[in-house]
């Protein structure tokens, strides 16, 4: 489903190259559960952030479902992103203007889903999460952990093949960021989608079938847990 073939990430300042990302290869198969560990300033947001189509290497291949994504124009990036990579980001990302139901709606909308699909889909999402009594609040009327959690509804609603998650239980409390992970588990077994996350946290990485880390912007280790 993924593969990375010599990647590379730098930026030019002064006339030196500063790398972020040295060298990165690594594959992914279609139903895995991988973690991206390492140390603050080690290139895991960045990496991921390749994955996602939200940034370029300055050099390397990237084949995502067949397709070799830094040759693609534009707008094929996007709807490829747009169809089949949901994102989950630590600082949520929601848009202010709109309440929890259209958040969760928008990228129903960006894949032309139907109006009565697109309701009974959100409408099954607010229920799945929990979230049917906020559905008509804002973002900032909401806590952190909440606001986590209509970020992930978001990201789940358009039924993705892949999640890409930057440190998705980093503003919840253990309790909420337990939950959160056994249903990024679930997603993974039940529904067979991919997840490839970020995190600082042992536990949460060991939720995973591998674990990639990151060193100084290089691949240190892969390691394969055993569950």
């Amino acid at each position: 489903m993924i593969s990375l073939k010599h990647i590379y990430k730098w930026y030019n300042t002064g006339g030196t190259r500063n790398f972020v990302l040295k060298d990165i290869n690594f594959q992914a198969e279609e139903g895995e559960f991988i973690s991206i560990m390492g140390p603050s300033g080690s290139g895991k947001s960045t990496l991921l952030h390749i994955l996602g189509m939200l940034d370029e290497a300055s050099e390397g291949e990237y084949d995502f479902m067949g397709q070799s994504v830094f040759r693609l124009k534009e707008k094929q990036r996007t709807a490829l992103y747009k169809e089949h990579i949901g994102f989950v980001f630590q600082a949520y990302h929601l848009i202010d203007e709109l309440t929890v139901y259209e958040n969760i709606e928008t990228p129903l909308i960006y894949q032309n889903v139907k109006g009565s699909e697109r309701r009974a889909i959100v409408a099954d999402t607010l229920d799945r999460f929990g979230i049917v009594g906020k559905k008509d609040l804002f973002p900032s009327q909401l806590s952190g952990g909440q606001q986590q959690l209509v970020g992930i509804a978001r990201a789940l609603a358009a039924k993705p093949k892949l999640i890409l998650a930057d440190e998705p239980t980093g503003n919840l409390n253990s309790k909420q960021g337990e939950e959160i992970m056994d249903l990024f588990k679930q997603l993974n077994k039940e529904d067979g989608v991919t997840i490839i996350q970020v995190t600082h946290s042992e536990k949460n990485a060991a939720y995973a079938s591998r674990i990639v880390h990151l060193l100084d912007g290089r691949v240190e280790k892969i390691e394969k847990m055993i569950h």
